[in-house]
């Protein structure tokens, strides 16, 4: 039996997913990289611990993908986030559950897990070309721009894994949004997601306040209200917090709206009962004093206060608890995207079959952060990724059934 030839374009998380479940079928798989190495985006993130998937009950988080739920929803069925914990323990790495519910490796590192991959793949006949990059189609082959010039090849099936726009120094350029968008498919330009976001502080507060944590918080937007914490930056804020509201943040910005984020201080404690505290100190008192006697905010909660705390809420204890209580944050525009962790836009969903293939160009497949979803960081990014390189390796199955 001859066996089928598959290109996969795109050497990321989702493009090995998707190499790994071919292989194991017998067919013959080329991953075609355009960087010196494959998954460097993946190796980054990995760098000071790699967050695999997340423990929450599994509606949950089939929930936490927006406007792309229905759609991803079958794909992650068939790799849950426990299936991830098993697919990481046959390659040697064990996993744990850390105190945010995050799943991590047990040597935290991403390098371990991606070399046992990488054995695995070679072990089943995957071929690895580097510093081969996809520049676009001729007629319906693809030319890959080698070492040593161009090459144009014809496989039977290919998946087109090329990630979206974030960290483009990693590989994820969206080089190839013309080239898509040149064969009439519709493809949404490409934002920040999980970003930071521009502030207009005080010089004051961004010379010494920089870097600085804001822990034990909860923030609301139209996302709704969410523990955690974020960071105060030169620019702004960031942190996982804050790229939880990045999707409600970055819409109401588009749209010409003013874009605020609400921070509750002390998300333990009632207003009135933060109002009654207060209350009792001497009015004379300066505000640092007040606000760390009577309900122990100091160091960059206070400076917090500060910033946005006029004349009538310093003096008076009922708006001053207001303002502890939903501290109005309000951003200006998204950080660049070069900086976010992901990116929204991509492949629309209606050119994508349930194969995840493209509908205008049978035998080309989808996967990725290349196709218009998003979700926040806590291991939802790289489960559905590698879930959507299964998905698609199915669609390439089935597809090459049928010919």
């Amino acid at each position: 039996m001859v066996r089928k030839q598959i290109a996969i374009l795109g050497g990321g998380p989702a493009g090995l997913a998707a190499a790994e479940s071919l292989s194991s079928e017998g067919h013959a798989v080329t991953v075609y990289e355009a960087m010196p190495t494959v998954a460097r985006k993946f190796l980054l993130a990995g760098k000071s611990g790699l967050n695999i998937t997340h423990s929450e009950d599994y509606e949950r988080f089939a929930s936490r993908f927006g406007t792309s739920n229905a759609r991803l929803r079958e794909a992650l069925d068939s790799f849950k986030p426990s299936d991830v914990r098993t697919w990481a323990t046959g390659l040697g790495a064990e996993t744990f559950v850390g105190s945010s519910g995050r799943v991590f490796p047990t040597a935290m590192k991403a390098s371990p897990l991606l070399r046992a991959w990488l054995r695995r793949l070679e072990a089943q006949g995957v071929k690895i070309l580097v510093r081969h990059r996809w520049i676009g189609f001729s007629g319906d082959d693809y030319v890959i721009e080698t070492p040593v010039g161009t090459n144009v090849i014809r496989p039977d099936a290919a998946l087109l894994s090329l990630g979206g726009k974030s960290w483009p120094r990693l590989g994820s350029d969206g080089r190839w949004l013309p080239w898509l968008r040149g064969k009439g498919i519709a493809v949404d330009d490409f934002q920040p997601a999980n970003c930071g976001f521009d502030v207009d502080w005080s010089e004051y507060l961004r010379q010494r306040f920089s870097g600085e944590p804001v822990k034990s918080v909860t923030a609301s937007s139209l996302a709704g209200t969410i523990p955690g914490e974020f960071v105060i930056t030169r620019h702004g804020i960031e942190g996982s917090l804050v790229y939880a509201h990045t999707a409600a943040l970055r819409e109401s910005l588009a749209a010409g709206q003013a874009a605020t984020l609400h921070v509750d201080l002390m998300p333990g404690r009632a207003q009135d009962r933060v109002a009654r505290e207060l209350g009792k100190q001497d009015p004379k008192a300066s505000l640092s004093n007040r606000l760390r006697k009577a309900v122990g905010i100091d160091g960059v909660k206070a400076a917090l206060v500060r910033e946005f705390a006029g004349t009538t809420e310093r003096g008076d204890p009922d708006q001053l608890a207001g303002l502890i209580k939903a501290l109005p944050i309000p951003v200006q525009r998204t950080r660049p995207i070069a900086e976010a962790i992901s990116s929204a836009g991509g492949v629309k969903w209606d050119e994508i079959d349930r194969n995840y293939m493209l509908k205008a160009l049978p035998g080309l497949f989808v996967a990725g952060e290349m196709i218009n979803w998003e979700a926040p960081t806590g291991g939802y990014l790289l489960t559905a990724c590698l879930a959507t390189g299964q998905a698609a390796a199915r669609g390439i199955n089935a597809w090459l059934g049928r010919i």
